[in-house]
């Protein structure tokens, strides 16, 4: 008998989209397993965010096959996704920006909530327990991107690179079984994307399984424990860390030499020997989704 466990959480099957004559994706074949961190990289207009796009149901696809726990997700609307275990965020954040972080994030808990239209006119004890759950799901999922003490501020008085982690909190609240994060550290400071990194950590050490787009090579290869390359519309690549940055195709395609894009190449091989003591310098986390 095959275990369901093993299978992959999600997978692309000779995946390909079109934008009028210009051919984005090319028969784009992977399988995520459930667990750990998965990184997607390569150069701008590589066609990265269109993959985070077809598999949220924002795009649909001109050819190929993509599943989530075995279902096919073409055809369906983005909300049907999400209620699947779909969550992302994206390159342009995207907050309630009037409202306060607490409210933002139960927002993202509305699905979850259980109670119907007359409860919440009525004020039933159903809503207020409903409520009640929410709140303190907001404020842990607050307390996890540290971010709790701030949860009765709006959202436009924070930091971009706090509005970012607000972004990943509302995320989480969905209790995705699979969150996509499309280059979450973009325009975070140096201090900022340390935190950001140890946070994200912590949350794929709960049980998420975790999809990222991002450029900064330090941050996806000090995280991921396995990264595709994509160029042009086509995986080049796929491996470890280590694997990545020694593979001539993805040197030439993206990363650079040394010589040429020493910055780079250097927050890479940074990134792969210290991998090991940043995990060890992180608090032990209690396994299973909390």
């Amino acid at each position: 008998m095959s275990d369901a466990s093993a299978a992959p959480l999600l997978r692309l099957e000779g995946l390909s989209r079109r934008f009028g004559g210009l051919q984005v994706l090319q028969d784009v074949n992977l399988a995520i397993a459930r667990g750990g961190i998965f990184g997607l990289i390569g150069p701008n207009g590589a066609g990265k965010t269109t993959v985070f796009n077809l598999v949220t149901g924002l795009l649909q696809p001109s050819g190929g096959r993509i599943e989530f726990e075995g279902r096919a997700l073409a055809g369906l609307a983005p909300h049907a996704i999400t209620r699947l275990g779909i969550a992302r965020t994206f390159q342009n954040i995207r907050l309630f920006r009037e409202m306060s972080l607490l409210e933002n994030v139960m927002a993202g808990l509305h699905a979850q909530l259980g109670y119907r239209m007359h409860d919440l006119i009525l004020g039933t004890p159903r809503f207020r327990r409903a409520e009640r759950r929410a709140r303190e799901r907001a404020r842990e999922l607050l307390g996890w991107v540290r971010l709790e003490h701030k949860l009765s501020d709006r959202a436009d008085n924070l930091s971009y690179g706090n509005q970012r982690k607000l972004e990943l909190a509302r995320a989480l609240a969905s209790e995705p079984k699979l969150l996509l994060l499309d280059e979450p550290v973009a325009g975070m400071n140096s201090s900022e994307k340390d935190e950001l990194m140890t946070e994200v950590r912590q949350i794929a050490e709960r049980g998420y399984t975790i999809f990222l787009i991002e450029h900064d090579m330090r941050f996806v290869m000090g995280l991921c424990q396995d990264i595709a390359v994509l160029n042009f519309g086509r995986i080049i690549a796929r491996g470890t860390p280590q694997a990545i940055r020694d593979d001539e195709q993805v040197v030439q395609a993206y990363l650079g030499r040394e010589d040429d894009d020493a910055a780079d190449a250097a927050d890479a091989a940074d990134a792969v020997d210290g991998a090991a003591a940043a995990a060890a310098a992180v608090p032990a986390q209690p396994q299973g989704r909390t």
